[in-house]
């Protein structure tokens, strides 16, 4: 633990290289940890291993490693924590919160159309269930009370999770664990004190303090930055085309994120340099108080 007891985390998907989307998200979370005097760690959340890219989180690493951005400890990697989460599943059960699930996204998406609910709103099909005969998802129970936040960029943030998501999966038929339980978990084991991360990610957020509620784990505070956009307009992804990091100009690189991030160019010289004028500039805008 640092003395300021500040802890962050950059947790990319080894699904390819680095891209611009991912640096300014990479650069957000070093700068409030670097701001604040606290620890920066790297997760890779490779838990998806049909879209994980052989080499990916090598080379991942080696970018952040060019580019100055070194984490304090030695990167995790989510595959190698299944036991935490099959605990952490185990206790949702024994709450009674969990009910297997069989429906096809088609299914699902049929269902909404009927109830007249967003493509995305679980319609509770399944709510009933007890027991399956036959590979299941397992959801989370969710109640009809409004989520409340503040993020630190956005302000405060408010979404009903039963009119709004619907009962959500933390573990997929396919036996791979969802997104939502496995950040949560991962968050609280490593003492995550400050979540930044890409503004799309901010709608997730509500979910993820209602696992903690039920897991009885502490909340991080949260601060979702800008993303970066494809010229289509929707975000900057290996999906849309987003070319990898230029390493052999890691200044240039960190001064588009930089930019990206709201601020007025460094013209450093190096990247020590331009590191150094980000820290004191962010910590004058985002410090804590």
């Amino acid at each position: 633990m640092s003395a300021s007891g500040y802890c962050g985390r950059f947790a990319p998907s080894p699904t390819g290289p680095l891209h611009h989307g991912s640096l300014v998200a990479a650069l957000a979370s070093w700068l409030d940890a670097r701001a604040h005097d606290g620890r920066w760690l790297v997760r890779i959340e490779n838990l998806d291993p049909p879209r994980e890219e052989a080499g990916a989180a090598s080379a991942q690493l080696g970018a952040l490693s060019a580019l100055g951005l070194t984490p304090d400890e030695p990167p995790i990697f989510q595959s190698e924590r299944t036991g935490l989460y099959e605990q952490a599943l185990a206790r949702l059960q024994a709450s009674g919160q969990l009910y297997p699930c069989t429906c096809s996204r088609s299914a699902l998406e049929q269902a909404a159309r009927r109830l007249g609910l967003a493509p995305a709103v679980y319609p509770g099909t399944c709510r009933g269930r007890t027991a399956s005969a036959v590979p299941a998802g397992l959801r989370v129970r969710v109640p009809a009370h409004i989520v409340n936040f503040v993020d630190r960029a956005c302000g405060p943030f408010s979404q009903q999770l039963a009119a709004q998501v619907g009962d959500f999966v933390v573990r997929r038929a396919d036996g791979l664990w969802a997104y939502q339980l496995a950040v949560v978990v991962d968050d609280a084991c490593q003492q995550v004190t400050d979540v930044v991360r890409g503004a799309d990610l901010l709608d997730n957020t509500p979910r993820q303090i209602y696992l903690q509620r039920l897991l009885h784990l502490p909340t991080p505070r949260y601060l979702h930055v800008p993303i970066a956009l494809a010229a289509g307009g929707e975000k900057l992804s290996k999906q849309t085309g987003a070319p990898p990091l230029e390493l052999s100009d890691p200044l240039r690189e960190l001064e588009r994120a930089w930019q990206h991030l709201g601020f007025a160019a460094t013209g450093a010289s190096s990247v020590p340099d331009l590191l150094s004028h980000a820290v004191q500039a962010w910590r004058a805008r985002w410090r804590l108080t």
